[in-house]
């Protein structure tokens, strides 16, 4: 790929950093700049995959000691996730793409839904009502909701910190860094099965990490100087017009 578009790639990562910082929903932003520059719908799931890995790592390896005494439930989850995310990588790669590209404009706009969602979820997460809810029936949800973090993963943030939700009493801190940790796992897994079967583009996804590093970094200092609302529905706003562009592209 010409030095020109990687660096527009790079250029759309770092943006797609900064929203996760602030909003979340950076997916929404890198996933259709790899669309817009020629790569195949699975090359670009894979590929924005591997590139927004390596700050998901690094935001779990940063929040490691506000697990607290909850590293035992936080392993057991990440253990389901990363089996339903292995299993969602290769569903990607074995199932037809026109399969993908039929079920990508539902997934965007899925995607999309569950961003309108956060500030409900951020609101459940605060709850100190008591719960009934088990650690294996939230570890086998996640393991299946997983699936959709592998083969996607747009949003699973959000949906990572709503099942979390009713595990127990736990600081929105705590909860944050397990959602982080769980997530981090999740793209991990499918990031390294991806680079195993050669399904990502390697100098877009590199191109694409340091963008999407500085723009994380970035979004994480300016964070409590732009307010999210704002930002999370742009993303809405454009989240509805890619899956229309999409739908429009792939069903006609």
């Amino acid at each position: 790929m010409q030095p020109e578009r990687l660096a527009l790639l790079a250029l759309a990562a770092m943006v797609a950093g900064a929203v996760n910082a602030v909003a979340g929903g950076g997916s929404l932003v890198s996933f259709p700049a790899l669309l817009a520059l020629g790569v195949s719908p699975v090359s670009a799931s894979a590929t924005n995959t591997v590139a927004l890995a390596p700050g998901g790592l690094a935001a779990a390896f940063g929040y490691r000691r506000e697990l607290g005494d909850n590293k035992r439930s936080a392993l057991l989850l990440m253990a389901a996730a990363g089996v339903g995310s292995l299993v969602g990588a290769t569903l990607l790669l074995e199932v037809p793409e026109r399969v993908f590209e039929i079920v990508v404009p539902w997934l965007v706009l899925a995607a999309t839904g569950v961003l309108l969602l956060k500030e409900r979820v951020a609101r459940w997460a605060k709850t100190e009502q008591p719960t009934r809810a088990r650690l294996g029936w939230i570890a086998l949800l996640l393991a299946v909701v997983s699936i959709y973090g592998g083969y996607f993963g747009a949003g699973m943030g959000i949906v990572t910190l709503a099942l979390l939700s009713p595990l127990r009493r736990m600081s929105i801190h705590e909860m944050n860094a397990m959602k982080t940790l769980i997530v981090g796992g999740i793209n991990g897994i499918a990031a390294v099965y991806f680079l195993a079967s050669r399904a990502a583009e390697l100098a877009p996804a590199a191109a694409m990490a340091v963008g999407a590093l500085i723009g994380g970094y970035g979004g994480a200092r300016v964070v409590r100087r732009v307010p999210p609302t704002p930002v999370r529905r742009g993303v809405v706003v454009l989240g509805v017009a890619l899956s229309a562009l999409l739908a429009y592209r792939y069903w006609w």
